[in-house]
């Protein structure tokens, strides 16, 4: 389930308990759903509850309870709580990364509405020739790709933000740092923010725009090695990980990893499977990012999504190594972690399209 379906699906229970009296309350056009602030309090959040207390009359507590019993055993739902002051609090269940990985290989380069952006080339060419006028042109256009890519219901009336200026015109930067590079310190800071220009650009992991490229040059590459073994990705559960003596998962190890540790077996720490629910919400929540990047006239927003997936891929990457190792035949667990790194290249892909850089398949 991802974050627009858990949406819609908080949605249809605020619906129904309005239908059936339960709430007096305008139903809203959409109810957002994020992760949660700290670990351990589910797999996303709403606040809906609180916002609805107040035209309803009654406390958020009251408004959380009715919603959750209406929530309780939805598809794709395994738990939903109430913290706090009335935030509803949604754990997913097991089948929930299988079906965003199938989701988003399904969709590929359509992910997040993406094809209707794509290209470097997609919306003409840059201008950017005056003196100060590189960032807005490219800026701009960028814009321009997010809006088609989040479709109506991420536009709020469009407009152009206000940007730090840049003491430098496009030819004159793109020929001192090279289209990507320059793309990227134009695109990475905030409106408010200004531009940190580089000397020469750095083919290094330092280099977040490097590290990106190199995130999804590094899936290809998996894909390759992978054919070269027989086998291809097929989602499903993508076991254990690496045991902090780095032992290879064995069959038994094809189960999910929230197995119920043994003496023989036990429980990964809890880093390994914070960075698996780390990438799987930023492979979910991409449509999202891209919706409020056009409200907000904010490209950012993609560029440090795309720095923190391919953070998080590599993490999960060394916990959960894709290829088998040595002498090891594939097995169901390598199928299901390559078609989960295949997603993370897919949001990588389509994000640096977006943004009208290469994503390199060789680096």
């Amino acid at each position: 389930m991802t974050p627009a379906e858990l949406s819609r699906t908080v949605l249809r229970s605020v619906r129904g308990a309005v239908e059936e009296q339960e709430l007096s309350v305008p139903v809203p056009a959409r109810i957002v759903v994020q992760p949660p602030p700290r670990p351990g309090c589910g797999d996303y959040a709403s606040n809906v509850a609180l916002q609805l207390a107040g035209p309803a009359g009654r406390p958020a507590r009251e408004v959380a309870e009715i919603l959750r019993k209406r929530l309780a055993g939805s598809a794709g739902i395994a738990r939903v709580e109430i913290a706090g002051p009335g935030f509803l609090n949604f754990t997913l269940g097991d089948g929930a990364l299988i079906a965003l990985v199938r989701e988003v290989l399904a969709q590929g380069d359509g992910y997040g509405g993406t094809r209707a952006g794509q290209g470097p080339d997609a919306f003409g060419p840059v201008d950017g020739s005056a003196a100060g006028g590189a960032r807005e042109a490219v800026v701009d256009e960028v814009l321009a790709r997010i809006d088609a890519a989040a479709g109506p219901g991420g536009r709020r009336g469009g407009g152009h933000p206000a940007l730090a200026p840049v003491p430098y015109d496009l030819a004159t930067l793109t020929a001192r740092l090279g289209s990507d590079e320059a793309r990227w310190v134009l695109l990475r800071p905030a409106a408010h923010d200004p531009v940190r220009v580089p000397e020469r650009p750095v083919q290094r992991e330092s280099n977040p725009r490097f590290r990106v490229q190199y995130a999804y040059a590094r899936v290809r590459a998996l894909v390759r090695n992978a054919g070269e073994l027989g086998f291809v990705s097929e989602p499903g559960e993508v076991g254990r990980p690496l045991t902090d003596g780095g032992s290879s998962p064995s069959p038994e190890d094809r189960s999910a990893p929230t197995v119920q540790p043994t003496p023989q077996q036990p429980a990964p720490p809890a880093h390994s499977l914070q960075s698996l629910q780390a990438l799987q919400t930023l492979l979910a929540t991409f449509p999202s990012v891209i919706e409020v990047a056009a409200r907000l006239r904010a490209p950012d927003r993609v560029v440090r999504h795309l720095e923190a997936t391919a953070d998080a891929f590599f993490r999960w990457h060394d916990l959960f190594p894709p290829l088998p190792a040595g002498e090891q035949k594939p097995l169901a667990v390598h199928r299901a972690r390559l078609a989960l790194a295949e997603a993370g290249g897919t949001v990588l892909a389509n994000g640096l399209r977006l943004l009208g850089i290469s994503a390199p398949e060789h680096l």
